[in-house]
């Protein structure tokens, strides 16, 4: 997706894991895609650079779709689809 396609974007579930070092923002992203409907969109926000790494890796394993990030002052916006 593009950046403004992501800006755009309306998530079903906004994770905000900034402040917390990895594994956290992960973990809870992990939590909260339970949240997220099939084919919805959740977003984590993470002041963590590891997360940049950590979630599009997950998101793969799981069989979700990685969509993008965006970069923000100070954190990052990680934007990821549940695709089963």
């Amino acid at each position: 997706m593009t950046e403004q396609e992501l800006r755009e974007l309306k998530a079903d579930k906004v994770v905000d894991a900034r402040g917390t070092s990895c594994p956290g923002p992960l973990l809870a992203a992990k939590r909260a895609i339970a949240e997220v409907p099939v084919g919805g969109v959740m977003e984590v926000l993470s002041s963590d650079p590891g997360t940049m790494r950590d979630i599009p890796l997950w998101a793969k394993k799981m069989g979700y779709e990685y969509l993008g990030s965006l970069e923000e002052p100070g954190y990052w916006r990680i934007f990821v689809k549940k695709t089963k």
